[in-house]
């Protein structure tokens, strides 16, 4: 006999899942949820970073209370230009997150410290042996790996720094490529929380997987330094190991899944941008799809989250060319050089590009001029896939 019972469970109480039990409380409250999370705390330890633009008009009103700070612009720095662009940018904080959930949803509705054991479309049974009854199930639990994909990784470690005299950065640094680079393309990242509180992110596009936490510690610790900031407490770390997807077989991809008939979000559904590994964009829209269906049973979610991750796979091949071409044209001290160059463009295409909105004078342009890496390069790493991206304990913030 279940223990639980609800009309929708949701498993993974991260960005995409909260965003799913959020969007299903406000426009859809006839539908119970049962939101179901190993840790006790929802969200984990987590910054996320959206431009404003990200979000349609219409879907506001959902990501509205989450945000816990945001700018009128935000900068970026390159050795031979900074810039200056004033697209809204807003963050939202896991203790904002979880404290958003557990008011919307109440306790009933919230299951914490339960580790899934076995999911189908229709139930589940966590590890304990207790098991849930319902009518659909949505796994949004994240990804310890994109088996059959390939590509590189983002990586990074973040820290929240309380500062003994004021930072003076009125709006976010989203990159400071100005940095030694190694590993890769590295740039450095700011939100400017407070006058002194402000987070300082190290961050690598890398081929390489491992994150050396001491090592990175100790160059945000520089980079404070370098800017003249005197730390005087670290409260908050966080760090993440995100896909950036080249190339790969979707279908197997898919089907590697224990039970591929249950519905899956996030990034266990791959709904990334391939380049950038940001998923804020996608988890919203995602989110508010699910609002708008008729039929919520488990095989009918699980074939629409199919569908829709399909077609998400289809519309990013422009971005996965781009990812195979920044990891097998651009050797990798030379990777900086193609962020530079794209942030010259237009801010309006800047915008599109990281919403995953790109029209195709969009591509035309990112794609015309002198390229900063070799021609012959950027032509034979199309023939290229990248690394594997399976099992590789993938963890972080979603962006």
């Amino acid at each position: 006999m279940a223990q639980f019972s609800s009309d929708l469970a949701i498993l993974g109480g991260g960005l995409a899942g909260s965003l799913i039990a959020l969007a299903m409380a406000r426009h859809r409250p006839e539908v119970r949820v049962l939101l179901v999370e190993q840790g006790e705390r929802l969200g984990g330890d987590h910054v996320w970073s959206f431009f404003e633009t990200d979000v349609a008009p219409e879907h506001r009103d959902l990501v509205e209370p989450l945000i816990a700070r945001r700018w009128s612009g935000y900068t970026v720095h390159f050795p031979g230009h900074s810039r200056l662009l004033s697209t809204p940018y807003a963050s939202v904080t896991s203790a904002r997150l979880d404290a958003l959930v557990r008011a919307t949803l109440g306790p009933d509705s919230l299951l914490t410290g339960a580790y899934v054991a076995e999911a189908s479309p229709d139930a589940v049974l966590l590890a304990d042996g207790r098991r849930i009854a319902a009518g659909a199930v949505i796994d949004a639990r994240g990804a310890h790996g994109l088996p059959h994909l390939t590509g590189g990784w983002q990586k990074f470690l973040g820290r929240m720094l309380h500062l003994s005299v004021p930072h003076n950065l009125e709006r976010p640094v989203v990159m400071d490529a100005r940095v030694p680079q190694h590993d890769g393309y590295r740039f450095v990242y700011c939100l400017p929380f407070s006058e002194r509180e402000v987070f300082v992110e190290d961050t690598y596009y890398s081929s390489d997987h491992t994150l050396d936490r001491p090592v990175l510690r100790q160059r945000i610790g520089d980079y404070a330094d370098s800017m003249g900031w005197h730390v005087d407490s670290v409260t908050y770390e966080e760090t993440g190991v995100l896909p950036v997807i080249a190339g790969g077989d979707f279908d197997r991809f898919w089907n590697a899944s224990a039970d591929p008939g249950v519905a899956r979000a996030g990034t266990r559904a791959a709904l990334v941008n391939p380049m950038t590994s940001y998923s804020f964009p996608d988890a919203v829209r995602f989110a508010m799809h699910l609002t708008a269906l008729d039929n919520l049973s488990g095989v009918s979610l699980g074939r629409t989250s199919h569908a829709w991750a399909a077609n998400h796979w289809r519309r990013g091949r422009f971005y996965r060319m781009l990812t195979r071409m920044l990891f097998g044209a651009a050797r990798p001290e030379e990777r900086r050089a193609v962020l530079e160059r794209f942030y010259t463009l237009p801010e309006g295409l800047i915008e599109r590009f990281y919403a995953g909105r790109p029209g195709l004078a969009d591509m035309a342009r990112v794609l015309a001029g002198k390229p900063p890496v070799p021609v012959g390069a950027a032509m034979a790493s199309l023939a290229g896939g990248g690394y594997p991206l399976s099992d590789l304990g993938l963890a972080g913030a979603s962006r």
